[in-house]
């Protein structure tokens, strides 16, 4: 940065580093033991009284970033903020001695210290570090954002997301609960005997989704590679080598828009039972999901915006043709014999259907998608799915249809599960009308797999899957309305 470009506070914070480096500091520290973290000393201190905390005697030793300074003379108070909180700490030059609390002296807000003393009460009641010995760790060139005024628009928080951890106590909140989310899920599936497993992210052949995808090349090859949209296809080759019970946690890439519930880049999980069906991996999904709400907020009562949502009762399930019944009065299995009837519904609600949507399966889709979606509030299975938007599913008992269903929480896709096809000439079938809809301008259908049909060969068991998004549930679960809010780094427009 150009020393004219920095503000009076920036420039008064540089012309301290010489004054460090007099008192023998180097201004950007070395390694300190930390004791303890703050939120061991709270639960530690919980419910004491002042007298008691003087009879513990507790001498601990914490390290963490300057968010408040009061001096007053030759004795000062600070609050030091770790990874699990905030506590107080006096520090006084009787106590300390002129050397440390000189080296104090020169402390700004946002610097980050250890304090190492004895827990104590104040008159006023509150828990504080008497410090014996003051540490300086290293120094913050910038001023911090005010507390509840300086770092409030979601975009500059997604930015500078380092910044939104320091002065935004609900951003940390977030930053800690998905690891939680992701770890309840994993302790959960390990404890059904599944297995985690890892897949290539580069894919020769597009497929396992519906979704256009992020193209790179490969210099060596001289071939370009897809960034992959699912671990679908991977996944079930395992199951068709023998695993059995396989999933994967990891990242995937979208090429497609991106809004509150968007972006190009999210994690998903995808989890592939062998022996299983449509309700079995719904069973198996609905109870995973209702432990990662107890585990992350302590119960399965959530509370969304201005709403609970109930992951507590056994989730609904209902079909997608009954769903579409009730919102425009056809039924689609007895009432709709043509693409022309189909489409007059569509019309009806001014629903535009692309070219290649030239199907009644996919204007029942497209006619749920519009009317009926947004209206799912608490947990929903929804099933029976038309076989043109479900290449990968195996056929319910009327051709039409899929063993699909997708599971929906505040009107948002929260998990897409099949009875999964198996039958490799039904498979190869449903790839080449991919391909079909592909010419015809459908950019998110998949191509041929052919080594995936040739796995499918071998013989797959039958075998339940779903995928569900990361993201999502973290979202519903930490209450917050922005995808951005639950991604560390989030793709962003150029300013």
């Amino acid at each position: 940065m150009d020393v004219k470009e920095l503000n009076d506070q920036e420039q008064a914070r540089r012309e301290k580093l010489p004054k460090y480096v007099e008192l023998g500091v180097d201004p950007f520290g070395h390694t300190y033991k930390v004791s303890h973290h703050v939120s061991d000393i709270r639960k530690a201190c919980e419910k004491k009284t002042a007298e008691k905390l003087d009879k513990m005697n507790l001498i601990v030793s914490v390290a963490g970033r300057i968010m408040a300074i009061r001096r007053m003379g030759k004795a000062s108070f600070i609050n030091i903020q770790d990874k699990t909180g905030n506590i107080q700490s006096y520090i006084g030059i009787d106590v300390v001695g002129k050397k440390s609390y000189d080296l104090f002296r020169l402390a700004d807000i946002g610097d980050i210290v250890g304090v190492k003393g004895r827990v104590m009460m104040t008159r006023t009641g509150e828990l504080t570090i008497r410090a014996e010995k003051y540490t300086h760790l290293t120094k913050c060139l910038h001023p911090l954002p005010e507390k509840f005024h300086g770092l409030t628009d979601v975009e500059e928080r997604s930015r500078r997301r380092y910044l939104d951890l320091i002065v935004n106590d609900e951003s940390r909140k977030v930053a800690f609960a998905r690891p939680k989310t992701v770890r309840s899920i994993q302790n959960f599936l390990d404890k059904q005997g599944f297995v985690e497993v890892e897949t290539s992210i580069l894919n020769p052949i597009l497929g396992g989704a519906a979704a256009r995808p992020f193209i790179t090349h490969h210099n060596t090859l001289d071939k370009d590679f897809y960034l992959r949209i699912a671990t679908e296809l991977n996944l079930k080759r395992l199951v068709v080598g023998g695993m059995e019970r396989v999933y994967e946690i990891g990242r995937m890439f979208r090429n497609e828009g991106m809004d509150a519930s968007h972006n190009p880049e999210f994690t998903s999980i995808e989890i592939y039972q062998a022996y299983t069906d449509l309700k079995g991996i719904g069973a198996l999904t609905e109870k995973m999901i209702r432990q990662a709400a107890k585990d992350v907020t302590g119960s399965a009562l959530v509370q969304y915006q201005d709403k609970v949502i109930d992951f507590k009762s056994p989730f609904k399930w209902i079909s997608m043709v009954d769903l579409v019944k009730e919102k425009t009065g056809v039924d689609f299995l007895k009432d709709i014999h043509s693409f022309e009837e189909a489409k007059a519904v569509a019309d009806r609600f001014e629903i535009h259907l692309d070219k290649f949507k030239n199907t009644i399966g996919y204007v029942l889709n497209e006619i749920f998608e519009e009317v009926c979606q947004d209206e799912l509030i608490q947990p929903t299975f929804v099933y029976q799915y038309p076989i043109e938007v479900s290449p990968l599913t195996k056929k319910d008992k009327d051709p039409r249809f899929t063993q699909r269903f997708e599971l929906f929480v505040n009107g948002k896709e929260l998990a897409n599960a099949y009875t999964e096809l198996n039958d490799p000439l039904d498979q190869r079938e449903r790839f080449e009308a991919q391909a079909k809809a592909k010419q015809l301008g459908d950019d998110e259908a998949c191509g041929i797999d052919e080594d995936f049909v040739e796995a499918l060969e071998y013989g797959m068991p039958p075998t339940g899957g779903v995928g569900m998004g990361i993201d999502r549930l973290v979202m519903l679960l930490t209450n917050q309305p922005q995808i951005r809010e639950v991604i560390l780094f989030p793709t962003m427009r150029d300013k």
